[in-house]
């Protein structure tokens, strides 16, 4: 009972440092998004007010020069865009709706870059889109994460290559103590088995090679699409990162040179700049987490500790007995500092009923607790290192895969 009592300390002070957490974060976030408003306002703005007053311009002089009332026009330009909607172009455009188009389109949508210049026009085709990509994105993230999975233990492998050719060339890994793997003694073993890849490195390496892909793939929409190369750049960012705002869409002309080759290459720059792209982002949230846990150090929590003691203080004079009796094996400061996210600190297993009777809420080691249920035991745990601990999602596959991958070999 008492080391449930710790456990349950150890809950609501994991909790308090999530929220902490979460409400910095949303904090930066809004702060981020009202920087962005300012700035693009400041760019964009007055470039629309001049479009805007030119478009006016224009206008009122073809009304003028053709005789035909301001009304009748914008009524006839307003059937323009609704035959927009369904395709029609005043240059001609190859067919949105055969069966490379709506291929192209299906791939958007699962892909969940949405680029818009193709969209359901029928009550039928609307209906089928939202069970279609229901099953289709969810399908595409599970394909991403697995992807996601792949690429950091390969990096992971070729890292740790790396780091023991180095550790060899400097002499202080012996070829001998490889092969005798973790029966060997001494600090040689210990620089090889305790180290992990750095965080900063994998964000390099899949920067690169994202920025590799994308130069490339410019390189054949500038030739192909007749861009500049700066555009097929900004295309390749909106498309990778499934922004998607379909200012800019590749293989829309009726008639390319070498067709089919170009459509193939257009979809594997694609489907290989969003993977990397992909993995990038959920490297930077690792770094963003680390850089939030680094301003809340700073901060030093002073608020959240005194609510902490307080707290604790409170469940004494409830349930002294409860707290007492391990009182001298964990301190409050032992517990705030340690991040072994939810994981506990033995196998030991206790009932829904007791853990939400004595603790009262913490999803996190509710999951935890079920999942070791469901599996027979404990999950193996892995020593936190380089910043490659916790998280959910694609972030939890990609820190599990970072921590196992030099426990495997």
């Amino acid at each position: 009972m008492a080391r449930r009592g710790d456990e349950g300390c150890c809950a609501v002070l994991r909790l308090n440092e999530d929220n902490a957490r979460f409400g910095l974060l949303a904090m930066l976030i809004l702060l981020y998004l009202l920087c962005g408003a300012v700035v693009f306002s400041a760019i964009e703005q007055p470039t629309e007010l001049k479009a805007k007053k030119l478009w006016t311009q224009r206008l009122r002089n073809f009304t003028e020069m053709h005789s035909i009332s301001r009304e009748d026009l914008k009524a006839f330009l307003r059937t323009y865009e609704e035959a927009n909607v369904y395709g029609i172009h005043v240059d001609k455009l190859r067919p949105r709706w055969d069966f490379p188009g709506a291929f192209y389109f299906v791939g958007t949508v699962v892909s969940t870059i949405g680029f818009g210049m193709t969209t359901p026009a029928t009550i039928g085709g609307k209906i089928f889109l939202i069970f279609y990509g229901l099953i289709g994105c969810a399908a595409t993230i599970l394909f991403f994460n697995l992807f996601l999975e792949r690429i950091i233990t390969m990096l992971a492998y070729i890292m740790r290559w790396f780091h023991e050719r180095q550790l060899k060339c400097t002499g202080v890994l012996m070829p001998s103590d490889h092969r005798r793997g973790s029966g060997t003694s001494g600090g040689e073993s210990d620089s090889l088995e305790g180290w992990k890849p750095s965080v900063y490195y994998v964000m390099l390496i899949l920067g690169v090679a994202a920025l590799l892909i994308a130069c490339c793939a410019s390189a054949m929409y500038t030739v192909m699409e007749e861009w500049g190369y700066f555009e097929s750049l900004y295309f390749c960012f909106v498309a990778f990162s499934t922004i998607g705002f379909g200012d800019l869409v590749s293989g829309q002309k009726e008639d390319y040179v070498n067709q089919g080759a170009y459509r193939f290459g257009n979809c594997l720059f694609i489907l290989m700049g969003v993977c990397c792209i992909y993995s990038l982002f959920n490297v930077i949230s690792i770094i963003i987490k680390q850089t939030l846990n680094w301003i809340l150090k700073k901060l030093d929590c002073r608020c959240c500790r005194r609510c902490t003691r307080k707290h604790l203080r409170h469940r004494n004079a409830v349930n002294p007995a409860h707290i007492n009796s391990r009182r001298n094996d964990v301190s409050v400061d032992t517990v705030c500092d340690s991040e072994t996210d939810g994981r506990r600190m033995s196998g030991e297993m206790i009932s829904a009923k007791d853990f939400l009777a004595s603790n009262k809420v913490s999803l996190a080691i509710m999951q935890k607790q079920l999942y070791e249920t469901a599996n027979g035991g404990p999950r193996q745990s892995y020593v936190r290192h380089n910043g490659f601990s916790g998280g959910i999602g694609a972030l939890a596959v990609m820190n599990n895969r970072l921590a196992e991958t030099s426990v495997d070999r």
